[in-house]
């Protein structure tokens, strides 16, 4: 299957297609008319993405495909866009306004995820190349072995023993290290999609005539800064947690 086919029955699309849609119909746009704009926005949202996703490939070839980071990065990167081009389709007003302020926001914390997707996957790595096992029952043998040295190879064993601990505090590190990030990265970009459904939201109201409430954008707009620092922070502690 194409991207752009993919991309077409992508329920993002469509929901912005009908947003548009609605917006031009309570404008009062003929029907007919409305209908062709919802369409033009599905179509060019579809288009754009797979274009997109043809680059995505090149940009972040360090992200390991199928890998949990990979996954939390594509669906975050789909919302971003998204986010973007509903508040494009927007035109003037207080909603596309703040829409505009927010995209700051939304772009570095894409960015920091695709530095902390890069993260995950060369922890992954690392971690693969360890036999945890093989290295649990070196250390276990080893051990054993120890009560039962002579005295001159007491220290040689000691010393094969501390560099298996060595090892295993190595693992843990990379372990808890891609551990955290990937919690990050699936909780900011679930927050992330909850900012996309929430737009989408009050866009539906605006296009009635409803002014969107202030305080709800504000909240977003709070939000939004909290997936960001967040992301820093996770990314400065993993970074000096593999620095030690």
């Amino acid at each position: 299957m194409s991207r752009f086919v993919e991309e077409l029955r992508e329920p993002w699309g469509l929901l912005l297609g009908a947003t548009a849609a609605g917006a031009a119909w309570a404008v009062n746009v003929h029907p007919a008319a409305a209908v062709f704009v919802g369409a033009a926005v599905w179509l060019a949202k579809a288009g754009t993405a797979a274009f997109q996703g043809r680059g995505e490939s090149r940009t972040a070839s360090a992200v390991a495909p199928g890998s949990q980071e990979d996954g939390w990065l594509r669906r975050a990167d789909s919302a971003a866009r998204d986010f973007g081009e509903l508040g494009a389709s927007m035109g003037q007003g207080p909603l596309a306004e703040r829409i505009t302020l927010m995209r700051p926001q939304v772009d570095d914390a894409m960015a920091t995820l695709e530095r902390l997707a890069r993260q995950a996957s060369t922890t992954g790595t690392a971690l693969a190349r360890f036999d945890l096992d093989q290295i649990r029952q070196e250390r276990l043998r080893l051990t054993g072995a120890r009560e039962q040295a002579r005295k001159g190879l007491v220290d040689d064993i000691d010393r094969a023993l501390a560099s298996l601990a060595s090892q295993l505090a190595v693992i843990d590190r990379l372990a808890e290290t891609r551990d955290r990030v990937l919690a990050r990265m699936e909780s900011s970009t679930i927050s992330i999609e909850e900012l996309l459904a929430r737009v989408v939201e009050l866009s539906a109201t605006a296009a009635t005539g409803v002014l969107e409430p202030t305080g709800v954008l504000d909240e977003l707009a709070d939000n939004l800064e909290g997936v960001r620092r967040g992301l820093h922070e996770t990314e400065q502690i993993t970074r000096d947690a593999l620095d030690r």
